[in-house]
Parts: C-alpha cells; structure tokens; sequence
C-alpha cells in the first residue's frame, strides 16, 4: 500500500451518516439527520422544470445567476437594513456547507486561530485543520449554552484570525441575543479579526423573536462572511444551493477559492428559485411554519421521561436523559435505534472532546405522523 499522510487523521465517517445508516438497517424512524419528509412546493419544482425545458441547462457565471443575486441583496436590504452590491458581494453556492469550507480555505493560513462555540456543527473544526489553522474551541453547555464573553476574550491572541458563530445554533436551538452581538462588537473592535457567521436556519426562529444577523450590524458586516442556506428555507435540502454575503474585499478572496472548488452552482435551480421567491411570500410563512411543528413535538415529548431543553430556533430539539439512563450518549442513542426504532444524534459528537452531558438531538422538520409514531415509540422507554 502507498503510505497517505493523512490530513485529518482523526476524522471518520460523521455522526449523520452513521446515524442514518443505523436507521436505514433497523427500519427506524430517521430523527437524526436534519432533512424534512414532506413534499417540496410542486410550484418550485415546476419552476425549476421550466427553466430545464427552456434550455436553462449550462454552466451559470460562477458567481451565480444575477436575477438570484439581486433577489438575496433585496432580501438582506429587507429584514436587516444591509446593502450588499448584487455583483460583488453575494455569492450562490453549492450548500451552506461549500460556503463555510470556502470561506476559512479563503483566509485561513498555518497558524491561524479560529475559535468556534461547541456544541459546534461538525464541518467547522476539520476544515479549519485542513488549512493549517487552530481550532480554540469554547465549550458551552445545557440548559441554555450561554456564551460567556469574558472567558472567550481569554482566547484572544496575537494569532486570532477568526470567530464562526451559528444562530439559530445547530444543535442546541440557542439563539445570540441583541447582548451577545453587542458585547462581540466590543471584543472585535479595532482588531483584524473576521467573523464567519453560519446563519442558514436564519428564518426558523420562534416566539417572536428577532434574528440576530452580523448583517444587522455595519461594525460586524465589514469584517464577515454571512452564509445562508436555500435548503433549509424551502426544505430542498438535497438540492445543495446556498450563497455567501460578505464585503467586496472578502468576496474577491471567497470567489478566489470558489471557482477552483465548485466554479458554479446548478443553474436551472437557480433560476427556479429565483422566480419561485418572486412570486411567493416564503420568508415569512416560514417561523410559524415550523413553530407549529416544534410546539407540537415538545407536547408529546413532554409526556416521555426526556426533558425539554430550550428550544428558540432551528428545527432541532433537544432532550436530557440523565434521569433515563446513565449510559454514555452515543450508546444510548444507538440502543435507541435498535431497540425503539427512533434515530437521534448525541451531542457529544459536536464537541472536540466528545464532551457527554447526557444530550440527545431530535430533527422535528417532519409529518406530523411521523413525529407522533416516533414519540409513541419514545414513550416505551
């Protein structure tokens, strides 16, 4: 055998595929891997089918389709009062996922660190290593996952090149507050630091609570990048398109990176989106859309010996077991599966240290009979 000096000697197969695999063996109920199980709008597949049969089948200029562009600068212009230029500053991508992995291959150099807030999703850390950065890792934990600014200023070096936030976080359901952005103003404030802001489940945020975009804030637009997600907001998720908001100067370096990596994106999808978010009013619909389906799987988890953790944003629930079991998460999680028939993701598994509150993560972006045989099967335990 060739001898391979791996890069990432130890990352395996992520926790979604071996959970969902788990699942598919033993006929389980998916809850695992955040995809929905219901039906697209037949109106953006049609979209979408129209723009194939009028010929709209080749390669898209690699910034993306300038309809789609100008239609996500209109939007930020919207809901957090930012001005991107459409030509410089936006960028369509293949998935939330392309863009944050683009974004620190764009500005990550050997030696830079990069502090991210674990529970973290999980392609954070191993593409920061991939480019020879540091990941400096700040643990945060049930029930609330509060960011505490002052032990995070105690990160803070001569290196720092970065920090990744996520809200609505992947997996707690945390959500920043208008005191947390004020006191990351504070913190970056006359330094080079950039900020890579995962912000794809932006519209599943509950209660009547406000979105903290970085967009919101010219002090933190200036210096990040803002990646957002089509997927999760027209539940497509296998269709893989996202896009990146950042400055002119840090859009220059992105698309640097992005046209050797994807060069572009589908573009009969991205014409279908653009006409579909022409016609119908998706943004808005969206936070009662999934509030229902959250409010309705807390009321039946509720009667199960799991307790509810908080749950502000994302289609993610979380639940404690500690008075079910003293088994390690990932253990539990797997019995669960073979035993119950019901697929969750341990949290552990988004922490560096596979640190084990006794967490499990449920995916609610399901059918409501779906969620209702998983929970009757739950109640078992």
């Amino acid at each position: 055998m060739i001898p391979i000096n791996s890069k990432l000697p130890t990352v395996g197969t992520t926790i979604f595929s071996v959970m969902s695999k788990l699942a598919q063996e033993h006929n389980a109920i998916n809850l695992s891997q955040g995809f929905p199980d219901y039906a697209t709008d037949p109106k953006l597949i049609k979209f979408v089918a129209d723009a194939m049969y009028n010929g709209h089948n080749q390669y898209a200029p690699m910034p993306g389709l300038p309809v789609l562009r100008e239609i996500i600068a209109e939007k930020a212009a919207e809901f957090y009062g930012a001005k991107y230029n459409p030509d410089t500053e936006v960028t369509i991508t293949a998935g939330g996922t392309q863009a944050i992995f683009t974004a620190i291959a764009a500005v990550i150099n050997a030696g830079d660190e990069v502090i991210i807030f674990e529970p973290a999703y999980d392609s954070y850390s191993p593409t920061i290593k991939l480019f020879g950065g540091l990941v400096k890792p700040f643990a945060l934990h049930a029930p609330d996952y509060k960011i505490d600014w002052e032990m995070v200023k105690k990160l803070f070096s001569a290196n720092t090149k970065m920090i990744i936030l996520n809200s609505p976080q992947n997996p707690t359901g945390s959500i920043l507050s208008k005191e947390d952005i004020n006191a990351l103003i504070k913190l970056t404030k006359n330094t080079d630091i950039l900020i890579l802001s995962d912000e794809v489940y932006e519209h599943i945020i509950y209660d009547g609570e406000q979105h903290q975009s970085v967009s919101l804030y010219p002090e933190l637009q200036e210096r990040s990048f803002v990646i957002a997600s089509f997927g999760k907001l027209l539940h497509t998720t296998g269709w893989k398109l996202g896009y990146c908001l950042a400055p002119a100067k840090l859009t220059a370096e992105f698309r640097k990176t992005h046209q050797f990596n994807v060069f572009s994106v589908n573009t009969p999808m991205q014409l279908g989106i653009a006409n579909y978010l022409k016609s119908e009013n998706i943004y808005k619909e969206i936070p009662d859309f999934f509030q229902q389906k959250r409010d309705f799987f807390r009321s039946l988890l509720s009667e199960t010996k799991f307790k509810l953790l908080p749950c502000k944003g994302s289609y993610f629930q979380c639940v404690s077991y500690e008075e079910i079991s003293d088994e390690k998460d990932s253990e539990i999680a797997k019995r669960l599966v073979v035993e119950f028939g019901v697929a969750s993701i341990p949290v552990s598994a988004f922490y560096t240290k596979n640190t084990d509150d006794s967490i499990l993560r449920f995916c609610f972006a399901k059918e409501q009979s779906t969620l209702e045989q998983a929970v009757e099967r739950l109640m078992k335990i």
